[in-house]
């Protein structure tokens, strides 16, 4: 006989596993949910924005980027739209792509030949039933890495090894919508990379081919040469992760176009820097030298360590809008930070005590002076940014009189300017000082600061040991170990005639603060 205490036993029974079942749907949504955690959008949906291809080739349709050929107009080689507004390095990408015709890809850590020509990492796919998730290598020579179904350890150009399969071609042919929306998933770390779609594993590489291997460079979208096709993307989504195995990455910021040619040469300056810092094997720059603060919403998210060189005082792209707030929230994480030459100015009251507290001071106007003088600095410290920092003399505009904190930072450069340099009242006051023109500070949070006067004239970038104390600098920052002899470099002569800003404009006078204690 079925009693009361029964039908209420399984009634209670009822209820717990409708409310296990609740809770795993929850815990399930939340995970989706968490599962987007730190992507960022790269794509706004609407127009190219931040990318850049032949216009004969791609647009926006229907919220998603557009590659369209045609048989009246075949295209005679690939061609790619390319994001512009930074670089790839370590990162988890996931976007949404539909094919009609043809074959396409995702190109990433790849290299821009010009006239949207890209080779380099391609996750790829085709309307056909064989290279979709594939890891192909465009352009640089060494074709199909991976084929789909693989796990595979490259060695060299000419050996790939298949260490297991991980899946049926053919059974994983079928989680692809023919003519509609899949979803691709693409992770990057160090020389590790994985190709899913719809959730499915295509391809796991690992790249010992430490020659021919890229660990960081552009991000496009391909249109294939061959049949008529269309091709859409959307929803693209970026989250950059730390990188692996140990290395440090430094986010380099060039400043927009400024002075007349040769001074504040900001662009050519971090492209110099950039290249001393590639050839170390633990460190990644990543530069930004699109008019200062970057445009990728992801550009700091996996950074050790930034440099800022470009103009700062009132137009210092780090008090613009929310920015200060940013730097604020990503100095509390222990990000290293070093302001170069005009970037170590910033207003008293907006800024001002955020510098003291991150680099360890700032130069205020009307208080500090900024003559051009030759400095001699013969007393180096022993310090990690001094190794292998030679006494150098150099004529630069080195600013002086800055604005320090109490607990005084840690001295790295300093010289006794002529007294007829002196130009403003405080600075009148100390006739005959040594005067700290670069420094370096411990934050409580965990990191580094460094400032530097210096970097006017972009001829001082050939000066070995002017370049070699800022090299330094920035892998200290980075939290990274300095060499002891610390970071060998060269640059030849032509290198500094290249990448200048156009500066066809009149010459304008310096003025960063329109008071005469600027000059």
């Amino acid at each position: 006989m079925y009693t009361e205490s029964h039908r209420f036993r399984g009634f209670r029974e009822w209820i717990h596993l409708t409310l296990i079942t609740l809770a795993v749907f929850a815990a399930s949504h939340l995970s989706a949910q968490d599962d987007e955690t730190d992507f960022k959008s790269i794509f706004n949906g609407k127009d190219l924005t931040g990318w850049d291809g032949d216009p004969k080739i791609w647009s926006v349709k229907d919220g998603a980027i557009t590659g369209t050929t045609t048989a009246e107009d075949p295209i005679k080689s690939n061609t790619f739209v390319i994001w512009r507004d930074g670089e790839v390095d370590d990162f988890v990408l996931r976007l949404s792509f539909k094919m009609v015709g043809g074959n396409s890809g995702i190109q990433y850590r790849s290299k821009d030949f010009g006239n949207w020509s890209v080779g380099g990492y391609q996750g790829d796919f085709e309307a056909g039933e064989t290279y979709s998730g594939i890891l192909y290598e465009e352009k640089l020579g060494r074709g199909i890495l991976a084929e789909r179904g693989t796990k595979v350890v490259v060695h060299s150009k000419d050996k790939k090894e298949v260490v297991e399969k991980i899946g049926d071609t053919k059974e994983l042919q079928k989680v692809i919508k023919q003519e509609d929306w899949n979803e691709y998933e693409i992770i990057a770390q160090g020389n590790h990379f994985v190709h899913k779609i719809n959730g499915h594993v295509m391809i796991d590489v690992t790249d010992n081919d430490e020659k021919n291997r890229r660990m960081s460079g552009i991000l496009a979208l391909q249109a294939h040469v061959g049949p008529p096709m269309v091709v859409q993307f959307k929803n693209i989504r970026l989250k950059r992760t730390k990188l692996a195995n140990g290395r440090k990455k430094v986010v380099l910021i060039a400043g927009r176009p400024s002075h007349g040619p040769g001074d504040h040469e900001f662009n050519a300056g971090v492209r110099i820097i950039r290249r001393c810092l590639n050839d170390l094997p633990n460190l990644v720059a990543a530069e930004y030298h699109d008019n200062g603060w970057p445009k990728d919403p992801t550009a700091f998210d996996n950074a050790d360590g930034i440099l800022m060189y470009m103009d700062g005082g009132s137009g210092h792209p780090v008090i613009q809008g929310d920015n200060l707030f940013k730097m604020q929230e990503l100095m509390k994480k222990g990000i290293g930070l070093a302001c170069v030459h005009y970037a170590v100015e910033i207003p008293a009251d907006r800024g001002g005590p955020e510098f003291l507290e991150w680099i360890g001071g700032y130069y205020e106007t009307g208080y500090s002076i900024n003559p051009h003088w030759e400095a001699t600095f013969k007393d180096l410290p022993d310090h990690p940014i001094t190794r292998g920092v030679k006494p150098f003399t150099i004529v630069d505009e080195w600013y002086f009189n800055m604005r320090f904190p109490s607990t005084m930072p840690t001295t790295i450069l300093q010289s006794t300017p002529p007294d007829d340099k002196r130009g403003t009242p405080a600075a009148k006051e100390h006739p005959g000082r040594s005067e700290i023109v670069a420094w370096a500070v411990e934050r409580p949070d965990g990191g580094r600061g460094f400032g530097f006067t210096g970097g006017h004239f972009h001829r001082n970038w050939q000066n070995d040991d002017f370049r070699k104390l800022v090299l330094n600098a920035l892998v200290w920052i980075t939290g990274a170990e300095v060499p002891a002899e610390g970071i060998a470099s060269t640059v030849a002569p032509e290198e500094m005639s290249q990448n200048l800003d156009p500066k066809d404009r009149p010459k304008k006078k310096e003025d960063h603060s329109k008071k005469k204690d600027r000059e």
